[in-house]
């Protein structure tokens, strides 16, 4: 009796972390939010991860082409979309946890930044690093 009660409250603890609000998102003084201290999040403009490289187009044909990438990725959903800003919301298929990636690029500027970040909890065991790593090899392949 004491073990299902454990794990139905360990259940309900972990859905309920599922359904967390949407993170601070947006561009803001020329930047994306920041991290938090919580190891579930990776930004180039923290220094996590490089950014992308600008293409040869400017940054409409950067968000194009990130856009083009993340709809062939599963559980992914465009949320808001211009050509310098791209945000994505990607939910995990068993237990709903929701990750924002975010993409930005300033006019004349040489890279295209990037912040990815689980929507709660603490630890992603690495999902957001190696997400950003596939979506950096696929935009380097095309």
């Amino acid at each position: 009796m004491h073990r299902e009660i454990l794990i139905l409250s360990a259940a309900g603890l972990i859905l309920m972390g599922c359904a967390g609000p949407t993170a601070p998102h947006g561009i803001r003084n020329g930047r994306l939010a920041p991290c938090p201290s919580s190891p579930n999040c990776v930004s180039s403009q923290e220094g996590d991860l490089a950014p992308l490289p600008m293409p040869e187009g400017g940054p409409a044909e950067a968000m194009a082409k990130i856009e083009a990438i993340v709809k062939t990725m599963k559980h992914s959903e465009i949320v808001e979309k211009t050509d310098e800003y791209l945000h994505v919301a990607f939910k995990s298929p068993i237990l709903g946890f929701v990750d924002d990636v975010e993409f930005c690029a300033e006019p004349g500027a040489a890279a295209v930044h990037f912040r990815s970040a689980a929507r709660s909890g603490w630890y992603d065991f690495g999902v957001n690093k190696r997400r950003m790593e596939e979506i950096r090899k696929l935009f380097l392949a095309k």
